[in-house]
Order: structure tokens, then sequence, then C-alpha cells
């Protein structure tokens, strides 16, 4: 009685063991097919390095949902962008910042508002998608979210343009550019992203 019980443990155990493996096993290939996803949707992007660098940690949120994919671009833009317009309002008190350099720094920083409001937007509009619809109002709303995605890559490049010119030359200008370039780059990701999505309807 005593060995048939200590059998059954035995092979409870063992089953138990076998289970949790077999689990292991199948979420560490669901994380992987994830991760695999984002990357070869990034291939599609001008920055396919930043873009997968950016998405890949929200793998397991994304899980091979397109829509999903685009929306998480969007709010990592919006972040940057966020971000991004925090850091140039500091910079309107840099230290022997000059007139024209004061100029172009209140420029971009209104711009940068204008990235964060319209990106907010499209992410706002991508989520009135229905899964799956192709009809009009779809395309009506992806419209939109494109409209508005490349309105914000505009504003994000005229930030950049107003520190054009050897006057504008220095630390503070390559400080603000280092922080542009990276939303204008998670923007025209988001951008791309949208585009591919678009293309699968």
């Amino acid at each position: 009685m005593v060995r048939s019980f200590e059998l059954s443990l035995i092979l409870f155990v063992l089953y138990l063991s076998t289970a949790a493996i077999a689990m292991a096993r199948n979420l560490e290939e669901e994380s992987s097919g994830d991760t695999e996803f984002i990357k070869s949707s990034c291939e599609t992007t001008s920055y396919p390095d930043q873009c997968f660098q950016s998405l890949s940690s929200y793998a397991s949120e994304i899980k091979k949902q397109p829509r999903m994919l685009v929306e998480t671009a969007l709010a990592v833009s919006i972040a940057r962008a966020k971000s991004a317009k925090t850091y140039v309002s500091e910079m309107t008190d840099y230290k022997e910042i000059t007139k024209m350099q004061h100029e172009a720094v209140e420029e971009c920083l209104n711009e940068m508002g204008d990235t964060v409001d319209r990106l907010s937007n499209s992410l706002k509009e991508l989520k009135h998608l229905e899964e799956g619809d192709s009809g009009e109002d779809f395309w009506f709303c992806l419209s939109n979210v494109r409209t508005w995605t490349n309105a914000a890559l505009t504003d994000v490049t005229l930030c950049i343009d107003g520190f054009g010119g050897k006057a504008m030359n220095g630390e503070l200008k390559s400080l603000i550019r280092t922080r542009i370039m990276s939303v204008a780059e998670e923007t025209s990701n988001a951008l791309a992203l949208i585009n591919d999505f678009a293309s699968k309807h």
C-alpha cells in the first residue's frame, strides 16, 4: 500500500515536471514568435534597428497583432516627442544663448507641441478601427491616421530646419538635434508601419 502510494506520488511529480517543462517551452516559442514578428515588421521601416529596439520589449502585449504593433509604435513616438518637448523647453535658459538661437528654440518648442498633438490624434483615431474591417469608415480613419502622423513628421523636420546655418552651430544645436532626430526616426518608423498595416487590408 505504501509502495503504491510512493509510486503514485513519484509519477505525479514527474507529470507535473513534464507539464511545467512543456509549458515553459511553449511560452518560450510563443515569445520567440512574437519577437520575430516585430523584427520582420521593422524591416519595412527606414530605421529597422531603432524600430526593433523600441518595440521588442512590448512583444508580449503586441502578440503578432499588426494593429497593436502600430498602436505601440505611435505610443512610443508620443512618449519620445513629449520627452523631447520637455528637453527643448529647458533649453530656453541655455547658457549664453543668442537671440537667434532663442527664437529657434521657441519655434521648435511649438513644433514639438504640434507633434505631440498630432501623434495623439493618430493614436486615438487608430483605436476607433474595427479589427478585420475594410469598409469606408476604416479607410477614412486610416487616412486620418496617416495624415496626422505625416504632419507630425513634418513638424519635427521644421524644428530641425530651424537650426540650419553656421550661425546656429554649436553645443545647443547638437544637443537639441540629437533629441529631435530620435523623435523623427520613431515617427518615420511609425508611419512606415501604418502604411504596411494599410497594405494588408
